[in-house]
């Protein structure tokens, strides 16, 4: 037999057919396992026969071999054995890690010698700016790194709140045990604030909603503020207690007497007929705005209130820096925004009847009505005036927590 023409016998026949289908199947491992299998069963001249049969190199069937006679246990979902494939850039270039979390963290921090203080710290920055410093990578292996690293893209969360009063606590129990006093009786527990003003007009507004593919809506490209039209001011007063809700949207400026007509409104048109028998009203409200506690006009506003209505309201404030806690904002403001998400607010009627449409799975239910009224800023009390209001303040913090009576 020469050398260039090899006659398969007929075992070796039998190899390569059996070779043939199963070439699709097999992996690199699994392929040189086969092969050592087939040499072991040739006996003496096996690793030639195979290599003759399937074309095989000896080394990858010799090494087949010595894996079947490895007492060691071999990885079944691994391809090469532990360790082999290119290397991460980490191994190779160890430095590069530390000197990424310096770059990440100057910049972070304000540190003057940062290459990256006034920029972006995205990974095509960094890559360039570890280039600069002699290491040679890509932005693709700079997201890698992160990545191994534990660090991933985030953005700013609201956290702090400014120093914290020692009572805060104490005064969010405080505010709990007295709602549940005044809803055992059957008086209202309402929890108030203005909504963010919105701009009437043809303006983008957040959020995303289905629309026919390639047809967004078109909305103006800036968001100036147009003078006729204005801003609107949505004063909302939440029902905590039966999970509904008034807003009045006024026109004009958010100042006390607004806030105090809205309590108002919302009397005449919900609360009048649901509290027939009360006596009084408890006012949940933020610390400042229009219904600051510090407000002289607020609490001015209120005792002609209570006259008129002839009952005792009872005010609580939440702690400063503590305005997301008040119920309005994540019971019915937060569900408002989602309602009214990606459509323009292009005039007041649709600001009302969005709002007045808005509903939850818990059964929420608005109703809304447009203000018409003017309301002046910069009124002033006087000491006197202010001296004649029927108040009482409470033993504990009398300056969040206060009686006004008819």
């Amino acid at each position: 037999m020469s050398n260039k023409t090899i006659i398969l016998s007929t075992l070796e026949k039998a190899i390569n057919t059996s070779y043939q289908s199963l070439i699709l199947h097999l992996n690199e491992r699994s392929s040189r396992i086969w092969a050592a299998t087939e040499a072991n069963r040739y006996g003496r001249g096996g690793i030639s026969a195979v290599h003759r049969a399937t074309g095989i190199d000896y080394k990858t069937i010799s090494k087949g071999l010595k894996e079947l006679k490895s007492e060691q246990k071999v990885i079944t979902n691994k391809i090469r054995a532990g360790g082999g494939g290119r290397k991460h850039i980490l191994d190779k270039d160890p430095d590069i890690g530390l000197e990424l979390d310096k770059l990440i963290e100057s910049s972070t921090r304000g540190d003057p010698e940062s290459l990256l203080l006034w920029t972006s710290k995205s990974t095509y920055k960094l890559a360039e700016a570890l280039s600069a410093s002699g290491h040679k990578v890509s932005q693709t292996s700079v997201h890698k790194i992160l990545i191994a690293k534990g660090y991933s893209l985030q953005s700013n969360r609201k956290k702090l709140e400014g120093n914290q009063h020692p009572d805060r606590d104490a005064q969010f129990n405080y505010i709990n045990n007295c709602a549940k006093r005044f809803q055992i009786n059957n008086c209202p527990v309402l929890s108030i604030d203005t909504k963010k003003k919105e701009s009437i007009g043809n303006y983008k507004n957040n959020g995303k909603e289905y629309c026919e593919k390639g047809k967004p809506i078109s909305v103006k490209t800036h968001d100036f503020p147009n003078k006729e039209l204005g801003k609107v001011s949505p004063y909302g007063i939440y029902d905590i207690g039966r999970n509904e809700g008034w807003v009045n949207v006024g026109i004009s400026s958010d100042t006390a007497e607004f806030a105090v007509n809205s309590i108002r409104t919302w009397w005449y048109v919900m609360g009048k007929e649901i509290y027939k028998n009360a006596d009084s009203i408890m006012v949940t409200a933020d610390c400042g705005g229009s219904n600051g506690n510090r407000t002289r006009l607020w609490k001015w506003e209120l005792q002609k209130l209570a006259t008129e209505l002839n009952k005792t309201i009872y005010v609580c404030h939440f702690p400063p820096g503590t305005s997301k806690w008040n119920k309005i904002e994540h019971k019915m403001f937060s569900y408002i925004s989602m309602n009214w998400r990606a459509k323009p607010l292009i005039s007041r009627e649709i600001v009302v009847n969005l709002i007045a449409n808005t509903t939850t799975k818990m059964g929420l239910k608005i109703q809304a009505a447009l203000d018409h009224n003017t309301y002046q800023t910069g009124i002033k009390i006087s000491k006197s005036d202010f001296d004649s209001i029927n108040i009482q303040n409470d033993d504990f913090h009398g300056e969040w927590n206060y009686t006004i009576k008819p």
